[in-house]
């Protein structure tokens, strides 16, 4: 079967994404990807909006039949007519696209004029999507994560094939929620992942492949402090023990800002509030 390559960071699976990863059905469709955007891995900031493995999976989701995920710390110094020839040596494709900005090899020297004229040396059909815009603005995974830093969760989410996640084990907490009547569901927020405006959203979670209608805090607890970002979920109409094993939490909507409150009775208040609201 014939080889198309999509080329691409691909952070969000957004809609701008998707014109460079509509390959041609009757081809073997291949998404030549980094694990994380090679920005983060340069400047050691978070800032992927989703992890290596969701990604994986909402590609294969969308009809990419393989991805390959290509190590960054290789490929960042490989000359751009080396990094073309690696491409064509290792899939052979007969159909490429990519977005009209993309870059490759050592100093992201290479451009889409010289993949053009390499894909003309070697007969391959190549196609450069045009920026798409919703709303008059350009989608781009830099809009993207500078919406979920203000809170607009849901303007964010329309832009992405499927809302901003993250999945992670659930781990012991110290039971405060279950003590107070809120059992939550507690995860690490994965390190890799761009951090979202603290506070409290209304989410959707996913266990064993069903969805549940929830409310999540994420952020360093102000009243009970943790030394890392915490995402606590309290799920409706659900009491299973799920204590490590791996849930997928969607923020659907930004509901408030994270709050330090001066009274367990305060805390509780607005707890009940906040699950009235889904």
């Amino acid at each position: 079967m014939k080889t198309a390559l999509a080329l691409g960071t691909f952070d969000g699976v957004h809609k701008g994404h998707r014109a460079v990863l509509n390959l041609p059905n009757e081809y073997k469709k291949i998404a030549v990807v980094f694990p994380l955007p090679p920005k983060a891995v340069i400047s050691g900031n978070s800032l992927a909006l989703m992890t290596p493995e969701d990604k994986c999976r909402v590609l294969k989701s969308i009809g990419i039949d393989r991805v390959y995920m290509l190590d960054f710390c290789k490929v960042r110094d490989m000359p751009p007519y080396d990094f073309l020839k690696f491409l064509k040596d290792t899939f052979s494709p007969e159909f490429i696209s990519c977005g009209f900005n993309y870059r490759f090899g050592k100093n992201a020297s290479g451009d889409t004029q010289m993949l053009s004229d390499f894909c003309k040396e070697n007969a391959i059909t190549l196609q450069i999507c045009e920026p798409v815009t919703v709303g008059g603005e350009t989608v781009s995974s830099t809009e993207i994560r500078t919406l979920l830093k203000n809170g607009e969760t849901e303007k964010a989410n329309c832009l992405m094939t499927e809302p901003f996640s993250y999945t992670a084990p659930v781990i012991k907490g110290d039971e405060r929620g279950r003590t107070l009547g809120f059992p939550t569901a507690n995860q690490k927020y994965p390190e890799v992942l761009m951090p979202v405006k603290f506070g409290v959203y209304k989410s959707s979670v996913f266990i064993d492949g069903k969805a549940y209608p929830a409310i999540t805090d994420i952020g360093v607890r102000p009243t009970f402090k943790t030394d890392y970002i915490i995402s606590e979920t309290f799920i409706k109409d659900f009491s299973e023990d799920i204590y490590g094993r791996e849930i997928t939490v969607s923020l659907l909507g930004f509901i408030r800002g994270e709050k330090k409150f001066s009274s367990v009775d305060e805390l509780v208040k607005q707890v009940k509030k906040d699950i009235g609201s889904v």
